[in-house]
């Protein structure tokens, strides 16, 4: 007898925005469509229905035992290193004998860049698809903003791969929450650089409250200096490079190939600042339409990583 495949469990972060909360959730019916070979199921874990917890045991009582998570995130974050491996740890609490592998989040991958770099053909128009066209355009790279440096981090890593080789003047970053620069200020940086058309693109998967802050701050910043041309471009949304990349991460989860990057992680290195979160236990979000379950949870004290875990036990 053939054993099935595991099935996948798509881990979001919530929005209150419910926009936001539906595009999620359309993303994770068409993946189920695409995918009838799988069970495959969705859940949050602050801010928006369906909890996680409900996601897994509507999985559970599909007669599943094994899954893979996945982090439908763009950077690894507190949510992807901790929230996310302590809630699964609570639901194997909850429901004995299931057993589950954790893949990466989705990272500055090269298909994503491509859409990244779509969306920016979109904002400029008929220009911009050459790179004479962008020669002299600036974009400015927007992230969610983190406590965590290396999440920080990784949104610049994404803004140095998106320039290299597309002809843009330059590809700087800016955050809208919890980290400097702020929008207006990546925008003054550019307009100090001798920028004369920028266009602000959004670093999210779907739309939100964030990314019309984004805008709302964009649109402002720009009446405030009408000898910049500023445009604004589109979140990357639930395209078909996205739905691939899902996959490819439920691939290397289920075979165990996982590569994340711990080098720079607050949990386990004492980055400067930051010294106070090593060994920090992790514990889940609690969401409150998580039925019947109050607090916090249960903490599993260890952050998984790549095929190796180290323990956030003191």
């Amino acid at each position: 007898m053939t054993t099935p495949p595991p099935a996948l469990l798509i881990a979001g972060h919530g929005t209150r925005d419910e926009a936001g909360a539906e595009a999620f959730r359309d993303f994770v019916r068409e993946l189920g469509r695409r995918h009838p070979e799988l069970p495959v199921a969705g859940g949050f874990i602050e801010l928006s229905p369906p909890p996680l917890g409900e996601a897994v045991a509507e999985l559970v009582e599909r007669g599943v035992r094994r899954f893979a998570a996945v982090p439908l995130m763009l950077v690894s974050a507190g949510h992807a290193k901790g929230d996310i491996p302590a809630a699964l740890a609570r639901e194997k609490e909850r429901h004995p004998g299931i057993s589950y592998a954790y893949g990466r989040p989705l990272g500055p991958h090269p298909a994503l860049l491509g859409v990244l770099e779509r969306r920016l053909d979109e904002a400029l128009g008929s220009s911009g698809r050459s790179p004479e066209d962008r020669s002299d355009v600036t974009v400015l790279l927007v992230g969610r903003g983190s406590t965590d440096p290396d999440a920080n981090a990784e949104v610049y890593k994404a803004a140095r791969l998106l320039w290299e080789g597309r002809g843009y003047a330059g590809v700087e970053t800016a955050f809208v929450s919890l980290a400097a620069p702020d929008v207006p200020s990546g925008l003054d940086r550019c307009a100090q650089l001798g920028a004369k058309r920028i266009v602000v693109l959004p670093y999210f998967l779907f739309t939100g409250i964030l990314p019309d802050r984004v805008r709302q701050q964009t649109e402002g910043w720009a009446a405030a200096h009408p000898e910049v041309e500023v445009r604004s471009a589109e979140v990357i949304g639930p395209e078909p490079e996205l739905l691939d990349l899902v996959m490819e991460r439920y691939t290397e989860a289920v075979e165990g190939d996982l590569r994340m990057n711990c080098d720079s992680c607050v949990y386990r290195i004492a980055l400067p600042g930051f010294e106070d979160k090593v060994g920090l236990p992790q514990q889940p979000h609690f969401h409150p339409d998580d039925d019947g379950h109050h607090g916090h949870g249960h903490g599993h004290g260890q952050h998984h990583h790549g095929g190796h875990t180290h323990s956030h036990a003191h």
